[in-house]
């Protein structure tokens, strides 16, 4: 039996690794009575039953909804509205709905759109966690541990929905905060979507090339290290680039204009420059592990 901290019944529509590692979590901490898995795929969602992120699952979102205490949206952003459109007749009145996009001026306008007076129960988080990986069998119970959880939400937005999905992060393990969705999908887009499109577009730009398979043959640590994230979901990045265009185009042009001012330095030899550059990068970094460490001790 649920309790006034815990949830009885979690719907989650996307059973990837947000949304699996969600359902575990949650379990872990006794916090969720049962949870129901919806998703395109049925091999999957039994595999998800098999791996126990999962209770049981359903082809019919909409029946499920109506038994949900929380519905949990782990879905590429792309396809939120119309997922919410199909499950909104169905959500109870006291019931929460959240999702976990890396963008949140959009889904947020989705649900808006789809939610229509039920939109107060919409809660926008982003948990700022995961994996190169994707699909159920890469969900984690700890994924969350010592992460932020980002909560954007809105003027309206019930107050008891808020505190529901931020005691649900919370026993996930996560650190909850709130913030503005334009700020979000601006900052996100400098600090996540950015440094995603840079690598696929460098691997990208490698593989096109005559001596690709040479290059290959003798990429290193370094290049490992920096294009380890094009192994995440293209699709969900796809979606998350075009839903979040407008900061992220403006984050890349901003950031040609710094390779096209480094290329000049190369360009002209300047050596001294371009170590002042170099140096300044190293110990802004340095300062970001050192925070990363204090804030985790």
């Amino acid at each position: 039996m649920a309790t006034d901290s815990s949830i009885g019944n979690l719907l989650v529509i996307g059973t990837g690794l947000i949304g699996g590692s969600l359902a575990l979590a949650l379990k872990r901490a006794g916090a969720v009575d049962r949870v129901t898995g919806f998703g395109r795929r049925p091999e999957h969602l039994a595999e998800a039953v098999t791996l126990g992120v999962i209770d049981d699952y359903t082809d019919d979102p909409t029946a499920a909804a109506a038994r949900a205490d929380v519905v949990f949206l782990g879905v590429p952003v792309g396809a939120m509205g119309g997922v919410l459109s199909a499950v909104a007749p169905a959500v109870r009145p006291e019931a929460v709905v959240t999702d976990g996009g890396s963008t949140k001026v959009g889904p947020i306008e989705s649900a808006r759109e789809a939610l229509g007076m039920r939109f107060s129960r919409f809660v926008p988080g982003h948990p700022i966690a995961g994996s190169e990986r994707s699909g159920v069998a890469a969900a984690r119970a700890d994924l969350f541990d010592d992460h932020r959880v980002l909560l954007t939400p809105c003027k309206g937005t019930d107050r008891d929905a808020v505190e529901r999905v931020t005691r649900m992060w919370r026993h996930c393990g996560a650190v909850v905060e709130q913030m503005d969705a334009t700020d979000h999908d601006r900052i996100l887009g400098m600090t996540s979507h950015l440094p995603h499109v840079l690598a696929f577009a460098l691997v990208d730009h490698i593989a096109r090339g005559a001596d690709a398979d040479r290059c290959f043959e003798l990429a290193a640590g370094g290049f490992l290290d920096f294009t380890r994230i094009a192994g995440s979901d293209p699709v969900m990045w796809r979606d998350i680039a075009v839903d979040n265009s407008a900061a992220l185009g403006s984050a890349l042009g901003d950031y040609i204009g710094v390779l096209q001012a480094v290329k000049d330095l190369v360009e002209r030899g300047q050596g001294y420059e371009l170590e002042r550059l170099f140096a300044n990068a190293r110990r802004a970094r340095e300062l970001l592990i050192d925070r990363r460490r204090t804030s985790t001790t």
